[in-house]
């Protein structure tokens, strides 16, 4: 990284974080403004939006159309601001070996790795690229962590592709002044082990599933480590990790919520709270129908209206996590809404058979099933939210879990650690129990441990998987 651009990207970040002291008037009169020229600009130079938001060039946000991301990648080349840019020629970008490297020298091409059945790709240029560096900063200093200046040993375990928002951000943020360690967290167990023993780190950031790993590995003795700072993204953080890595370290755990498309979308304070980084973006927390919901209340979906993004802009569009604000203001002070709960996207809700016509749709059925694989005759389906399982496997004695559900229904959940005689079979009596409850059939249900879970192309290892691959076998 050259000094220039550490500069640039330091001065944005304090640019940025004045925010954080504004009222919530202030806030609300920049988004106001800032969401007037983004509408006027659009209008001028995308083709796409001037055909979406004909007629309403005058309505408030609220009322315009949702953009998903099926409509943003079939639309990609009249949505882009900058007529040089081509979707085919991005994607050749990707796939050849410059893709870590600026296409033309100017824009930041990233992609998704398609984990909800549908790939994404977004573009910055070297001034909203720089914005985006500076954000990820902020959630380092919400949390106190090691400053810059300090030169703190950092470990960063993520995803290695090319292509993916981690590395390109850790490509982008290298330095020879401040030792860090980019790991791959497709790596075995002990390879990030024997590495971060080597480099001994002081900070750490990784996925919570990874994190978990390397907590029980710190608690083995194994892994030895200390650490002044863990920050975790990229996928859910469950409680029983915060509790594993405080045991191993003794220290808190930071959590930052956020997308390819927007990053970051919420970061935790010191008191706690997860707030919305709403400086940079509208947050709109919308129920299945696309209408408001308010704080406390469970939403289906979330709508960003990112603000100072201008080659590839977004408004209103959606991201299909279920979140639920919290109501009130912080003790910190910051004028951001904060997030009650992240509930997992709606590709991770698994749909089952109905038993007796005991499904309602919404998991919440009071039929009674006559046992699991039972033959049924409902006439709907039984959904169980994310939820559901989170709050059963969480609770499981294990290092890990993945729960992966086949095209015909059937369950297949996977556990890592040390095996642990009789988990297994009780694990599939509470399942059993949870599906009877529910009203759903389920074909059937295979407990197995594993060495380690799968991992996607970003090297994430989602906790609910629908697939129609083969169910995996135990070694």
């Amino acid at each position: 990284m050259n000094t220039g651009l550490l500069l640039r990207v330091a001065l944005a970040a304090r640019r940025q974080e004045r925010s954080s002291r504004w009222s919530r008037e202030a806030l609300r009169a920049h988004q106001e403004r800032m969401l007037a020229g983004l509408r006027r600009f659009v209008v001028e130079r995308s083709a796409f939006y001037r055909a979406f938001h004909r007629g309403l060039e005058g309505r408030p946000l609220h009322e315009l159309p949702v953009l998903t991301k099926a409509t943003l990648m079939a639309e990609f080349d009249s949505v882009l601001t900058e007529p040089a840019l081509r979707l085919a020629d991005l994607e050749a970008h990707l796939a050849g070996a410059q893709a870590a490297q600026p296409y033309r020298g100017r824009y930041t091409v990233l992609s998704t790795s398609g984990s909800t059945g549908l790939r994404g790709v977004f573009v910055f240029d070297r001034s909203e690229w720089v914005q985006a560096l500076a954000a990820i900063l902020r959630p380092l200093q919400w949390a106190e962590a090691p400053p810059p200046w300090t030169r703190p040993r950092s470990a960063l375990i993520a995803s290695g592709a090319n292509w993916h928002y981690s590395a390109q951000v850790g490509r982008s943020l290298q330095s020879r002044w401040i030792p860090a360690l980019r790991l791959d967290a497709a790596l075995p167990l002990a390879d990030l082990v024997t590495a971060l023993n080597a480099f001994q780190p002081v900070a750490l950031a990784a996925y919570p599933s990874v994190l978990l790993q390397l907590a029980e590995e710190q608690l083995a003795g194994r892994l030895r480590i200390t650490l002044a700072h863990i920050g975790t993204s990229a996928e859910r953080l469950p409680a029983a990790t915060r509790e594993r890595a405080r045991a191993a370290w003794g220290i808190a755990v930071f959590d930052t919520y956020g997308a390819t498309e927007y990053a970051p979308i919420a970061s935790e304070c010191r008191a706690g709270n997860l707030h919305l980084f709403e400086d940079r973006a509208i947050v709109e927390v919308v129920d299945d129908r696309g209408r408001l919901v308010p704080p406390g209340a469970p939403g289906a979906r979330l709508l960003l209206t990112v603000l100072d993004r201008r080659t590839q802009p977004l408004i209103r569009y959606e991201i299909s996590d279920g979140v639920r604000e919290r109501p009130g203001r912080c003790a910190c002070a910051r004028p951001f809404r904060m997030l009650e709960a992240i509930e997992g996207r709606v590709e991770e809700t698994l749909a089952f058979e109905a038993v007796n016509g005991g499904g309602t749709g919404a998991a919440n059925g009071t039929g009674t099933a006559n046992g699991i694989g039972a033959p049924g005759r409902g006439r709907t389906g039984v959904e169980l939210h994310p939820n559901a399982l989170h709050d059963l496997l969480e609770r499981v004695p294990a290092s890990g879990w993945q729960v992966r559900q086949q095209g015909d229904g059937a369950l297949t959940v996977l556990l890592t650690g040390p095996v642990q005689a009789g988990v297994a079979d009780a694990l599939r009596g509470q399942l059993v129990a949870l599906l009877d409850q529910r009203g759903a059939r389920c074909p059937a249900i295979d407990v197995q441990w594993v060495e380690t879970l799968p991992r996607g192309a970003s090297g994430k290892a989602p906790l609910i998987v629908r697939t129609t691959e083969p169910a995996r076998r135990a070694a």
